[in-house]
């Protein structure tokens, strides 16, 4: 998942004349997506009509950077069986509306974005052209196109040998400042970010940075591990998620 939102024991009008409830049963505690999505369907509404200008790659990315990782105890996020939540349970974590209304930098994607992601997936250009649906002429794939470096606000690495880098592009939606970069590593895995820091003068201003991951020896992990890379000015903290799996 990218995100997780309210969604447990939601009050939720039922139709009278469901067969699956009594006549006289109006509304119902129901828990699962279903009554999560239309939580961060509002949210994406509300941040529509405060930047009209942003593209939905740019919400998404704000509602994902600004999420939180921890409980109303102030705790790591839990899964169902109590043990810690991982990105592949909880994603970037549980939304914070009033956050992703400024949330400082974005990860955005275009149309091409998108195409190319379809190439790597093994889509011809037809298919292309009928799933884009905002193309005026067919899209020719790349020969070749680095999925790692797709601009999205988490960063996972499948099948890391020995050493790889990733590049991404952020865009400033706030304030002109000074983001530092902080990352945790996830076990087993050195990460380095050059340039450790990105000066924006302007708002719409962007900058690249690259994430180069390295395994600290063979065989480290035999599942997927986990880390973050935060970009914070003092007041925004931009972070994405890292799941890794060295081979």
């Amino acid at each position: 998942p990218d995100i997780i939102a309210p969604g447990t024991y939601i009050v939720a009008a039922v139709p009278i004349n469901h067969a699956k409830y009594k006549n006289d049963v109006r509304y119902k505690a129901i828990t699962g997506t279903s009554m999560a999505t239309p939580h961060v369907a509002g949210v994406v509404a509300l941040l529509k009509a405060i930047h009209p200008d942003w593209s939905p790659a740019m919400i998404q990315s704000a509602i994902m950077t600004t999420a939180s990782t921890v409980d109303n105890t102030n705790h790591p996020i839990k899964d169902f069986d109590g043990k810690p939540a991982t990105p592949f349970m909880m994603g970037a974590g549980h939304i914070q509306p009033n956050l992703a209304a400024d949330p400082g930098l974005v990860y955005d994607l275009k149309m091409k974005d998108y195409l190319n992601f379809l190439c790597v997936h093994g889509r011809n250009d037809t298919e292309n052209e009928l799933s884009a649906g905002l193309i005026e002429k067919p899209f020719k794939c790349p020969k070749s196109y680095n999925l790692l470096n797709f601009n999205y606000p988490s960063i996972t690495v499948p099948n890391l040998q020995k050493t790889v880098t990733v590049r991404r592009i952020v865009k400033n939606v706030g304030t002109p400042g000074l983001y530092k970069v902080n990352v945790i590593e996830p076990e087993g895995i050195s990460l380095t970010v050059k340039p450790k820091t990105l000066l924006f003068n302007k708002v719409g201003e962007k900058k690249s940075f690259e994430l180069r991951l390295k395994a600290k020896k063979v065989g480290v992990s035999k599942d997927y591990v986990f880390g973050k890379l935060v970009w914070s000015d003092g007041k925004h903290n931009v972070a994405s998620p890292i799941v890794v799996k060295a081979v």
